[in-house]
C-alpha cells in the first residue's frame, strides 16, 4: 500500500501506482484512525511544531525543562511529536514558554484547515 499524504496527490501519479497495483489512500486510512484520533494527532502535532519555535527564541531545552519541573530528553520528545507526550505536557510547557492560554486556543482551532 502507498501511503500518500493527507492532500491530494496528482491525479495521473495515483492512476499509474494503482496500475501497478498499488492501493492508494491516506495515512489515515492506512492506520484506520477514527475523525476524532486523526484530529488529535494533528492538534500534538500543531502544538510540538508551535512550542519548538517558540521555544526556540528565548531558551534552551533545559531551561524550559526546568521551568515545568521535567527533563530535557522529554521536551525534546515533546518538540519532536512523540506519541509518548500528553497534550498536558505540552500545554504546561507551551505556558512556561509564554504563550497564552488564546494563543494554544489560536493554535488548535488553526488544525485541518
Amino acid at each position: 500500500m502507498a501511503l500518500v499524504n493527507e492532500r491530494k496527490m496528482n491525479q495521473e501519479k495515483q492512476e499509474r501506482l494503482e496500475a501497478q497495483g498499488w492501493k492508494v489512500g491516506t495515512v489515515s486510512e492506512f492506520l484506520e484512525l477514527t475523525p476524532e484520533e486523526a484530529a488529535l494527532i494533528e492538534i500534538k502535532l500543531a502544538l510540538s511544531r508551535s512550542l519548538r519555535e517558540r521555544r526556540e527564541k528565548q531558551m534552551t531545552q533545559v531551561e524550559l525543562a526546568g521551568k515545568i519541573k521535567s527533563s530535557q530528553p522529554r521536551i525534546a520528545k515533546a518538540e519532536g511529536g512523540d506519541r509518548s507526550v500528553s497534550v498536558e505536557l505540552l500545554m504546561r510547557a507551551m505556558l512556561a514558554a509564554g504563550a497564552t492560554p488564546q494563543e494554544i486556543g489560536r493554535i488548535i482551532a488553526g488544525v485541518g484547515r
